[in-house]
């Protein structure tokens, strides 16, 4: 019978060298640990670092009440579609911040490009798959059950996640960041890879741009409020594969969180695992075929004074089949100085739920602060603003 002390570090010929070249540069996390997915897929238990507790894996028992926001008439100006859009959004967003969008303008053909370049990379050999490796403190890289930041309650997947620099931000023309992150971390035998996601994260923000025109009009701030702050930022892009699981009732694919960013874009293959906390109860988000999977997150939650809701969900792994899934996390500039609209706020003889909620921030600060402080969860926002209180913002 197998142990459940089988070991998690396969660090053997290079991957040593580059565990050694890890630890050397200092950081947190685990020092270079690495989860090689190929050889746990073939035990027949799980290491106990991927354990996790059973207050964590409770059952889930139905589907989550998540529309299906179909924005073709809205993305070609028509004003009946666009505020039947927005009120389904909106009832959303007011509970759990989760829906689906079709006829959303993203070409299919690219999305199965970018799934078949997911595919590509992950089935690289591990020490191909390192020498992109995250370092601590960075939100772009490859991560092996992201045990660089973390010795348990290990998620059971794989990432590679990348910067997009909007373009907006660049004088109007394309930067080409992606393709960049892919030749010169990987080579430039990986330039067709970086142009399939580049390709795809443009389409990524244009779309997650005019969603935030929707978001704009569902609150009755306008269209064009939302767009100005995140226009000229930079998100991340992360391709995440869930391998098969040979014990899935034990283990997580991705423990239970909320996005800090503003707004997450997800495509999910058709198997499932997605699921959101809500009402109480863990609640699916079963996969449409050619939908994409929009939630906000904890900085937009912020941006509507708390109207709209960010959410806890996790992902949940099969013991018989892979999982695949690409996210979009729109974000704003680094120093963009955020808070709601006036609209969205009273003078302080309103209703209580008008008042103001949360201070202003800027993303860098809450970048910071769940990447060295605190695990993303459904108090973020409350603790984030406790700690704004014991750490002005310094001077410029």
């Amino acid at each position: 019978m197998e142990s459940r002390s089988s070991p998690v570090v396969i660090c053997t010929g290079v991957e040593a060298q580059e565990k050694r070249s890890s630890n050397s540069g200092g950081g947190g996390g685990s020092g270079g640990v690495v989860f090689d997915s190929l050889l746990m897929q073939k035990k027949n238990k799980i290491p106990r670092e991927f354990i996790w507790p059973s207050s964590e894996r409770l059952q889930t028992l139905d589907e989550l009440a998540a529309p299906v926001v179909d924005l073709g008439g809205f993305l070609s100006g028509d004003e009946e579609s666009t505020l039947r859009a927005a009120g389904l959004i909106a009832a959303a967003c007011k509970v759990h911040g989760f829906f689906q969008v079709t006829n959303h303008g993203v070409d299919l053909a690219l999305i199965a490009a970018a799934v078949d370049c997911l595919d590509a990379f992950f089935r690289l050999p591990l020490r191909h798959k390192l020498r992109a490796r995250q370092l601590p403190g960075s939100l772009c890289g490859y991560a092996g059950a992201h045990a660089h930041r973390f010795s348990s309650n290990l998620p059971w997947k794989e990432t590679l996640s990348f910067p997009h620099i909007h373009s907006a931000a660049v004088a109007g023309s394309r930067d080409g960041a992606v393709v960049r992150f892919f030749t010169s971390i990987l080579g430039k035998d990986f330039e067709a890879m970086g142009w399939v996601y580049q390709r795809y994260c443009e389409a990524m923000e244009e779309l997650s741009l005019a969603i935030m025109d929707l978001l704009g009009v569902s609150l009755g701030v306008g269209r064009g409020h939302y767009r100005s702050v995140f226009e000229q930022g930079s998100s991340i892009m992360r391709c995440n594969y869930y391998p098969a699981c040979p014990e899935p009732e034990l283990a997580m694919g991705t423990g239970p969180h909320c996005d800090p960013t503003a707004m997450t874009v997800l495509h999910q293959d058709l198997v499932g695992g997605l699921e959101v906390f809500s009402g109480g109860r863990w609640r699916a988000v079963n996969p449409v075929s050619g939908a994409l999977v929009v939630n906000i997150g904890d900085t937009f939650m912020a941006l509507s004074n708390g109207r709209y809701k960010s959410c806890l969900h996790r992902a949940v792994v099969n013991r018989n089949q892979e999982r695949r899934s690409i996210a979009f996390f729109l974000c704003p500039r680094d120093d963009e100085l955020l808070r709601p609209p006036e609209d969205l706020v009273g003078d302080g003889t309103a209703a209580a739920g008008d008042r103001r909620k949360y201070p202003d921030f800027t993303w860098s600060e809450l970048k910071e602060f769940t990447q060295k402080h605190y695990r993303a969860d459904t108090k973020t926002l409350q603790s984030f603003s406790e700690w704004l209180l014991r750490h002005p913002r310094r001077s410029s």
